[in-house]
């Protein structure tokens, strides 16, 4: 598929300003395919795909998520988390995209997960430091994202299970592993 079929295909499941940020992440996942030789086109399908079930209806994503095989502990935790993995389902399901790849990147470009791949981590780190993202902390993110992947996933999870907590709300268990994993083989690499 090419771009512009996908960017059509995803204008019509979000509102003009997901849409930009869907852009921006997209040109921000492409840079990082570049920088880290990683198949720039599975890299800007996903990323262009990432938001796509964004704006579903709550009661539809909970329906995807009981009557599939994602796990069920997604439903006690905000719903903000459930478009990935459901997006993922539904790229292919209603899209007919198959790559496993860009798959399981849209599945994880929210919570992270133990073990990515570096598409999951392209597309995970370039939805956080895209250029219209402003927030304590993201400056760090960038520059680092273009030096060590690894590191910058790191910051970006260490970031997001602070503000959580800061807002006294649940970190999915996922990101709490992957924070883990990555500081545990950072640590390892330091020594």
């Amino acid at each position: 598929m090419e771009r512009q079929e996908a960017l059509d295909i995803v204008k019509k499941q979000l509102n003009q300003k997901r849409y930009d940020h869907t852009i921006r992440v997209t040109d921000t996942a492409i840079a990082l395919a570049k920088q880290y030789q990683e198949n720039e086109k599975s890299v800007e399908m996903a990323a262009i795909f990432h938001d796509y079930a964004k704006y579903r209806d709550k009661e539809e994503m909970q329906r995807v998520i009981v009557e599939s095989d994602l796990p069920k502990d997604l439903l006690d935790y905000h719903a903000e988390l459930w478009h990935g993995p459901v997006g993922a389902l539904l790229v292919q399901r209603e899209v007919g995209i198959t790559n496993e790849a860009i798959l399981s990147a849209i599945h994880w470009h929210t919570t992270g997960k133990v073990h990515m791949s570096k598409i999951e981590k392209i597309v995970f780190l370039a939805d956080y430091i895209e250029p219209g993202r402003s927030f304590p902390g993201i400056e760090e993110v960038r520059e680092q994202a273009w030096i060590n992947l690894d590191y910058a996933c790191f910051m970006a999870l260490q970031n997001t299970i602070a503000y959580l907590v800061s807002k006294q709300q649940l970190v999915y268990p996922d990101t709490v592993h992957a924070y883990n994993y990555f500081n545990k083989q950072l640590e390892e690499l330091s020594e």
